[in-house]
């Protein structure tokens, strides 16, 4: 399967119609606190052998709630995404 290296992040922050969530798999942890992912899953995301995932955490009332995984590469633009904003109005009222 070829890599798509420029495909468009569903995750940008631009698009604020993301869809919705769906159970794709159940995995199980072994014994050394690994997991794997499925073929058929890691062909949807364009996961490949030395990809990054970031994995982000929700916590409700103390507890982890959710695990979510990002690829470093979409997550790096949505961080971005998010920052550059606030980094060019920081720099003009600096400049005043």
């Amino acid at each position: 399967m070829a890599r798509e290296e420029n495909s468009p992040s569903c995750c940008d922050s631009a698009d604020k119609d993301l869809g919705c969530c769906a159970v794709e798999s159940v995995v199980s942890i072994d014994e050394r606190g690994q997991m794997v992912l499925p073929k058929e899953i890691r062909e949807k995301a364009h996961i490949y052998p030395g990809d990054k995932l970031v994995v982000i955490t929700m916590e409700k009332d103390g507890k982890f709630c959710c695990l979510s995984l990002i690829k470093a590469q979409d997550f790096e633009g949505m961080v971005k995404n998010l920052l550059s904003p606030m980094l060019t109005d920081f720099q003009s009222k600096g400049k005043s």
